[in-house]
């Protein structure tokens, strides 16, 4: 067994690479890197500071909560939102996430008016057809519901077949 560990001990190192090679992957990884990650979200940051520095009164915007509302002020760090008639909400200008076509506030109103109604009309169906079901079951004949001596009799036929079965 002795031969072995000799053997591995006489053997040689393998053949030394150039060390420039190492310093230009590490270069070219980080070439990548940036090429990849970092210039594409430098482009991003600039182009939402625009877009920010650009807001004026009358802009409809969406903040990053998802509020949707038209901007009635613009101060130098906070502007002021519209979200209906008779509410306003300060925001920070960083927190606009996009700054929507005009029109958009009043096709989501008109959305949602018909959505209300919409809601109304069913519920106004479903309450007519719940007073036709409940018509329909004063109505019935006193004859057309089963006696109890009948239930009974089908729960005693029931519980005999179940006792003929084999336990599962």
């Amino acid at each position: 067994m002795d031969f072995f560990i000799s053997t591995a001990m006489a053997q040689g190192g393998g053949e030394q690479g150039n060390p420039l090679f190492g310093i230009i992957f590490l270069v070219l990884m980080m070439a990548i890197f940036w090429f990849l990650l970092i210039r594409p979200q430098q482009k991003r940051q600039k182009a939402h500071q625009k877009m920010v520095t650009e807001l004026s009164r009358g802009d409809e915007v969406v903040t990053n909560g998802g509020v949707l509302g038209r901007v009635t002020a613009v101060g130098e760090t906070f502007i002021t939102l519209e979200v209906s008639k008779s509410q306003q909400v300060r925001v920070q200008k960083n927190a606009v996430a996009n700054v929507m076509p005009k029109g958009t506030i009043k096709e989501q109103e008109k959305a949602a008016q018909q959505a209300k109604k919409e809601a109304k009309r069913q519920d106004k169906q479903e309450a007519v057809e719940d007073r036709s079901d409940e018509t329909a079951v004063d109505e019935a004949p006193s004859g057309a519901e089963e006696p109890e001596t009948e239930r009974a009799a089908e729960g005693s036929e029931d519980a005999t077949q179940d006792k003929d079965r084999p336990a599962r």
